[in-house]
């Protein structure tokens, strides 16, 4: 039986360069996926000329139909799913302060779209096989100053619920023209974003306790400030060095390591210190 690893939003960025170093250290097929096929395809063939082949699949994580048409691929060719990194997401950057239509945008991609992935693409995950959510520093709860929801987010006993409360009083907020900046940190700059991936760090958390019986193990990281074409080439490293991080949790870090909030130079944080300094700064993006 092969092994198989996917990563989704992965023809271009970090999701690429994991794709790419995935084909070169992992004994399976590596799927690279993307929402758009010319895109996907012409990942692909650079891929090709490095002598390196991924599988590829049309894969849009907020398109029910796609997943589970992908979903339905996998399962009858391979079986399963041995390394799941879900890393596709989306940020308009020079922005700071968004209107609604664009944060629902964000937070439908970058954290709603977590749970068709998880009905459709968790039951094939293989015992003992390992699951890396793509957060951020925007994503430790540190990003987050109101004390209400501080508080009810780092309940050890938090639920699905408590988490989509949190996102649906952020998006009602900016709806409403009651959005307050201190609520967030960093002035609210970038809140959907920052929003979104406190979510999808939280929700590991609870997607851990769930699939632990199976041995599976479910992180989420910050892979550091890349130079990427979400960054605008903002950043201080490149995004092949930006994927050893991932590419450690999913092939050579511990099983023991489980619903853990990883550090772009491997180290396991605290997510639950809300004091911490671990929160996205807007003038680190801008200098």
């Amino acid at each position: 039986m092969k092994k198989v690893a996917v990563v989704t939003g992965s023809n271009k960025g970090i999701g690429f360069s994991t794709v790419k170093g995935l084909l070169k250290r992992f004994d399976g097929v590596v799927f690279l996926t993307s929402r758009d096929n010319d895109r996907g395809k012409a990942a692909v063939a650079k891929l090709n000329q490095l002598g390196l082949h991924p599988e590829y699949h049309q894969l849009d994580v907020t398109d029910k139909t796609s997943v589970a048409r992908f979903r339905d691929y996998v399962k009858q060719k391979y079986g399963g799913i041995d390394i799941l990194i879900n890393n596709a997401a989306v940020c308009n950057c020079s922005e700071l302060y968004l209107g609604y239509q664009e944060s629902k945008d964000i937070i439908d991609i970058n954290y709603f779209s977590f749970f068709i992935i998880q009905e459709h693409l968790y039951p094939l995950v293989r015992n003992n096989g390992r699951i890396l959510n793509i957060s951020s520093d925007c994503g430790h709860l540190s990003n987050v100053r109101n004390e209400y929801w501080i508080k009810r987010l780092s309940n050890k006993d938090l639920t699905v619920k408590d988490i989509n409360e949190f996102v649906n009083w952020h998006l009602e907020a900016v709806k409403n023209g009651t959005f307050n900046r201190s609520d967030i940190a960093d002035d609210g700059t970038i809140a959907a974003y920052r929003v979104a991936k406190v979510a999808v760090s939280a929700l590991t958390i609870i997607q851990q306790r769930e699939l632990k019986a199976r041995n599976i193990s479910v992180n989420s990281m910050h892979p550091g400030l890349v130079r990427t074409d979400m960054t605008k080439g903002v950043g201080f490293y490149d995004a092949d060095q930006a994927a050893e991080t991932p590419l450690y949790m999913v092939l050579e870090a511990p099983a023991s390591i489980q619903g853990a909030y990883i550090w772009y130079d491997r180290k396991v944080l605290d997510w639950y210190d809300p004091k911490a300094d671990w929160y996205f700064k807007s003038v680190n993006f801008n200098q």
